[in-house]
């Protein structure tokens, strides 16, 4: 009798193994197929491919969050992100995700309701900067929220500028383009451009670099030097959809050419974006504001 419930127990342990092997398998054939799916910016796709898992790791909640909120549905990221970070306590980047959902629902919400989302959008980036203190992307986003935040949620130049040195020990032209951030912040416009352009010196292939000090120029009235810069930035990858979107945006927000701003939004509109490059949900508020 007892070798045979121990033939049983040990054929039940297999077959446990087995299934759980096979749920794995089928969470990262989903998880697969879903980040297909996502980084084509087809997220509904991805959310339709991720729901029905079961049971979700920390992986498939994360990948849910950044989904939800990349379609602008920020209560349900949240969420998930929060499953995600129960899953897996010490990943900096769900709490750096978590932050930027928390930060979205502050945006949306009345003053009062939005001081506390204000308020976990900085504990989320702390902790995610914390938790990896080699993770630009947490660095930066806690940067940009202590440099844009008022005092009572938080923020403050001051520690931006401490955070902006952290960033320096991982990455010299980033530490530059955040003393620009800085240096714009404290209305010192000479300043800012010599950081933009260092940023540019350091990365020369960084289509981004340029981008960075083309707006700058615009929003400053030097319209001629933008312009030489823009296309520049063209000549580098005459089809990167980032470039067609700040050109534009620069245009607008100068009002000038406007109906080339217009054909590059429709450009940009028909271009294979990715979750980096601004959603196309911003191309209808542009246009709104050519006309």
């Amino acid at each position: 009798m007892a070798r045979k419930s121990l033939s049983k127990m040990k054929m039940t342990v297999v077959v446990l193994v087995l299934s759980c092997g096979g749920v794995a398998g089928a969470a990262g054939s989903a998880l697969e197929r879903a980040e297909e799916a996502y980084q084509h910016t087809d997220y509904k796709a991805a959310l339709t491919t991720l729901l029905p898992v079961s049971p979700k790791n920390g992986a498939v909640y994360a990948l849910t969050g950044k989904a939800y909120y990349m379609d602008g549905q920020y209560k349900n990221s949240i969420s998930s992100l929060e499953k995600a970070i129960a899953e897996d306590p010490r990943n900096s980047m769900y709490y750096d995700w978590l932050g930027k959902a928390y930060g979205r629902r502050a945006e949306e919400s009345s003053f009062l309701t939005a001081l506390p989302f204000a308020n976990k959008t900085r504990s989320a980036f702390e902790k995610a900067a914390d938790l990896d203190p080699a993770n630009l992307e947490a660095l930066g986003d806690l940067f940009e929220y202590y440099l844009q935040a008022p005092g009572m949620v938080g923020g403050g130049v001051d520690k931006a500028e401490e955070v902006s040195l952290r960033i320096g020990r991982l990455d010299e032209a980033e530490y530059h383009y955040t003393r620009a951030r800085l240096a714009e912040k404290r209305k010192k416009a000479p300043q800012a451009e010599a950081e933009l352009r260092k940023a540019m010196e350091l990365e020369p292939a960084s289509i981004g670099r340029v981008i960075d000090l083309a707006t700058f120029l615009a929003a400053h009235g030097r319209y001629e030097e933008s312009d030489e810069l823009f296309l520049a930035a063209a000549r580098m990858d005459p089809d990167a959809p980032k470039v067609l979107f700040a050109r534009a945006s620069a245009y607008i927000q100068s009002g000038r050419n406007l109906e080339d701003a217009r054909m590059l939004l429709r450009r940009y509109a028909a271009s294979p974006i990715t979750p980096d490059d601004p959603p196309r949900s911003e191309v209808a508020k542009l246009l709104k504001a050519s006309r």
